[in-house]
């Protein structure tokens, strides 16, 4: 998608409440990622049809997209996990001003290290991924066994700015980024268990459904 695309449907994209927008300040200000405008509206309508009642996301940053998930489903409750300190208190810190973030739940420490104390909030009728991105496949496949029968699971920045089309990436740190996110798209795409589609929306999005029993 083209930036003037992307331009065109942020200025149609509705107007956020007050602490939305302060929150997209926040981070441009503080150098914080938070997904991208089309990327969260997309997500957001995806969330909209399925309508899950329990959601956990991987990776609260300062709570930008639990909010705004929160706020879309409001009857749904939001676990999210975020092993950053600075960006933990940020975000009860904006959570605890919101109605919406009473219906979030914040758990301190590295996603892969809480996985029984996140299997007390379960089961999951949606799992987001939005952390570090070479530990992709790691979390979903610890946190996948959590999913409520037919449940999905939505991965963040699976493009990672189209640099996983890109035949060579100068940057070995980046390079080797990319290679991760390459095999877990691939890995994603043939998994026997899960049906998967990349939609080429913000950082781009893998929408895993879980599959049913055959009848």
């Amino acid at each position: 998608m083209n930036e003037q695309v992307i331009g065109y449907i942020e200025s149609i994209v509705k107007e956020r409440p007050a602490l939305i927008s302060e929150m997209e300040q926040y981070a441009v200000v503080h150098n914080v990622p938070i997904m991208e405008l089309v990327g969260i509206e997309a997500l957001l309508g995806m969330l909209r049809i399925q309508q899950p009642k329990v959601i956990l996301e991987i990776g609260t940053a300062i709570g930008y997209s639990a909010l705004r998930m929160a706020g879309a489903l409001p009857e749904a409750t939001v676990v999210t996990l975020e092993r950053d300190e600075e960006r933990f208190e940020a975000a009860q810190g904006f959570l605890s001003r919101s109605e919406d973030g009473k219906r979030v739940v914040t758990l301190f420490g590295d996603a892969l290290e809480l996985a029984e104390e996140v299997g007390k909030h379960g089961p999951y009728d949606a799992i987001f991924i939005d952390a570090a991105k070479g530990q992709y496949l790691k979390f979903f496949e610890l946190y996948s066994g959590m999913l409520a029968e037919n449940g999905v699971v939505y991965s963040d920045n699976v493009l990672f700015k189209g640099l996983v089309a890109e035949e060579q990436v100068e940057q070995k740190r980046i390079r080797n980024m990319v290679k991760k996110l390459q095999n877990y798209n691939a890995w994603l795409m043939n998994h026997e268990e899960f049906d998967t589609s990349i939609l080429p929306v913000g950082d781009g999005i893998a929408i895993s459904k879980k599959r049913g029993e055959q009848r």
